[in-house]
């Protein structure tokens, strides 16, 4: 995806968040256990603000939040953190240097593309929480999302921080999983001991397990949005194949790398 694209999705997607928000701010968010609306508003203003900070001084901030945000109200700090990280984006070059947590990419536009799809995703959980209809997830923006949490969350994590997932792989036989994401994005998954590696494409051979659906839905599977009440049980569209045992060693991976 251009990077433009990122931005006019960022947008939209905040900008329903911003008005979904301000319905409920007392309701539950049953996709994030022990969340309100409130909670999650001041969660997303506090990442926009980190970012905005980390674009700003070259390295993440910490600790984080500061002491003062307790003091704010949250759609306060979403907007705040929202003019911030727009003001941020508006005088930089996605190429310019950016301090992240991905080491292969240390830019603004790293963090162009991850508020793009921690926008969307929560914007996803503010609807489920108050009730909304969900609106679509763009196929481009879906299929994106689902590459970045393959890729940059559970293979970089796996890799970086192994000991995370030593419970979770140390038990795997070696397993082969194929993500198919409408008719045209696929991903072969390896996993194993101390291993979680992603190739692009549906490659050759039989898998162990196989996930598909259209772009929006493998994407919100993926990041346990499938369903309101937060387990990922509801398939949502999506088509599984395979052991329940091997869906679940996928499943764990994916939820201990983007805690």
């Amino acid at each position: 995806m251009e990077f433009t694209r990122f931005l006019d999705c960022l947008a939209a997607d905040h900008d329903r968040l911003r008005s979904v928000v301000e319905t409920d701010a007392d309701a539950p968010v049953p996709t994030c256990p022990g969340w309100t609306v409130a909670d999650l508003t001041r969660h997303v203003g506090e990442v926009y603000l980190h970012k905005a900070a980390a674009m700003r001084e070259g390295v993440e901030p910490e600790p984080w939040p500061p002491k003062e945000f307790a003091d704010r109200a949250p759609t306060a700090l979403l907007d705040q953190g929202y003019t911030a990280l727009r003001a941020e984006f508006a005088t930089r070059a996605p190429g310019d240097p950016a301090g992240t947590w991905y080491g292969p990419d240390q830019s603004v536009g790293f963090w162009i593309r991850r508020m793009a799809q921690e926008t969307v995703v929560h914007r996803i959980d503010a609807e489920l929480a108050t009730g909304r209809p969900v609106s679509p997830v763009p196929d481009d923006l879906a299929v994106d999302g689902v590459d970045e949490l393959l890729k940059v969350f559970a293979a970089y994590s796996v890799a970086e921080w192994g000991d995370y997932f030593t419970e979770i792989l140390d038990g795997s036989p070696g397993r082969t999983f194929l993500v198919r994401a409408g008719d045209d994005a696929a991903w072969r998954v390896r996993t194993g001991p101390g291993e979680f590696t992603v190739t692009d494409g549906a490659g050759d051979g039989t898998a162990d397990v196989t996930l598909s659906g259209s772009a929006q839905a493998v994407l919100r599977r993926l990041w346990n949005r499938a369903d309101g009440d937060g387990d990922g049980d509801g398939d949502g569209g999506v088509t599984v194949e395979g052991a329940p045992e091997a869906v679940e060693e996928l499943r764990r991976c994916l939820v201990v790398a983007t805690e």
